[in-house]
């Protein structure tokens, strides 16, 4: 649920905001539908759940640090703090625009 909330907000973001790569951006979400059966203009999400026990502050940085990076690993951004649609922004404290709480677990 709160997957399509983030996803609608980012895919309308890019669409309103003055964002170079809204072509790009678009066209990369677009194409990422085209396994899908059903009809759906925009994914911004991969498939997949894939749930784990949180057992320590070590791992939860882990798995944060792997989120921030996917943009990266993506070639989407150059760098985690580029991508204007990440809460590793938050972590920054740069300007964002998803609020997020910021838990300094570790």
């Amino acid at each position: 649920m709160i997957n399509g909330i983030a996803s609608k907000k980012i895919i309308q973001t890019i669409i309103e905001e003055l964002e170079s790569r809204r072509k790009w951006l678009l066209d990369y979400f677009s194409k990422a539908c085209s396994h899908l059966k059903r009809e759906q203009q925009y994914k911004v999400w991969q498939d997949g759940y894939h749930a784990e026990h949180i057992y320590s502050n070590s791992f939860i940085k882990q798995k944060i640090d792997y989120i921030h990076y996917n943009a990266v690993k993506e070639k989407i951004v150059t760098s985690s703090e580029d991508y204007y649609f990440s809460s590793v922004r938050n972590y920054a404290e740069l300007d964002y625009e998803l609020e997020v709480l910021v838990q300094n677990l570790f």
